[in-house]
């Protein structure tokens, strides 16, 4: 079973930055394709970024792209996502996922960690 955590949520100001990280079982991590999704109160789970399994090719969403950058840290199995320029319609859990290849559907991903929350205030 693939085991994912997530960390580095937390409340900031419009415009300041967060990392957050997606610490994957080390068996599964080269095999893996991951990807973030967020959900904000009263909406669907919605595609943020996710990068191939050996890290050459990532997709941004386009609220994001610009702004976040998805990365792969080999050594410590871990997936990082830098959020810059954060706005307020960014609050939401952000979790991330784990599958074979990258996809913008949540339904593709069977294993996921369980949240971190990112607050965005005005």
């Amino acid at each position: 079973q693939v085991q994912l955590v997530e960390s580095g949520g937390g409340l900031v100001q419009a415009g300041e930055s967060l990392t957050l990280s997606c610490k994957v079982s080390r068996r599964a991590f080269s095999g893996s394709a991951i990807a973030w999704f967020r959900r904000a109160p009263a909406k669907e789970r919605e595609f943020v970024a996710g990068i191939s399994r050996f890290g050459s090719n990532t997709y941004y969403s386009d609220s994001v792209k610009g702004r976040f950058t998805i990365s792969r840290d080999n050594d410590n199995n871990t997936v990082h996502l830098q959020m810059n320029s954060l706005k307020p319609e960014d609050t939401a859990v952000y979790s991330c996922g784990s599958a074979g290849v990258v996809a913008s559907d949540p339904r593709r991903y069977v294993y996921w960690g369980r949240g971190t929350q990112v607050t965005v205030s005005s």
